[in-house]
């Protein structure tokens, strides 16, 4: 007899970019005024990225690399924001329900408390989700490796999903 699937699921992601002068910082698909961005094919969001990897595997759907490669021109300066709205849909065809996410954003500079409500709200808008649902921590390096020196800035996240029930009559 086969084994019932699981109503719940949990999936981790993380990602990391390096920290490049003049660019454009995005976090949770929020601008971050800072002097600097991330490098990436897409818009470097390592926040976003990591939340997408995390959903992806919560519904066993593969990762971030495999939705959308860096060798397809097409997902080149890609808003992260589009990318996690496509995971989205991806996941309500499929019945698969975010319930919470958990992010850490592991960055020396800058100081993301100003931010962090808006990244939490951001967030849970494009998930659907209720922004009490969300949860962001920033951490530093305490001045350790290239994430303490400033040279990148890395994401970690988890998320809960649940699969909708289909109704019967």
């Amino acid at each position: 007899m086969e084994e019932p699937k699981a109503d719940y699921r949990t999936g981790i992601g993380t990602d990391i970019h390096r920290v490049v002068e003049g660019g454009k910082l995005m976090l949770c698909g929020v601008y971050v005024p800072y002097p600097a961005g991330l490098a990436g094919h897409s818009d470097g969001d390592v926040a976003l990225h990591a939340v997408i990897d995390a959903v992806l595997g919560a519904a066993g759907m593969g990762d971030i690399g495999t939705w959308f490669p860096d060798t397809d021109p097409k997902w080149k300066d890609a808003d992260s924001k589009e990318l996690l709205s496509i995971v989205r849909e991806q996941l309500e065809e499929k019945h698969w329900q975010v319930v919470n996410v958990d992010l850490i954003i592991h960055a020396e500079e800058p100081k993301l408390a100003p931010v962090k409500g808006q990244m939490q709200r951001a967030v849970a808008g494009l998930l659907d989700i209720d922004f009490t649902a969300v949860n962001i921590k920033a951490k530093t390096n305490e001045g350790l490796g290239e994430i303490g020196a400033g040279d990148a800035i890395a994401a970690t996240a988890t998320a809960l999903l649940r699969k909708k029930r289909k109704r019967t009559l």
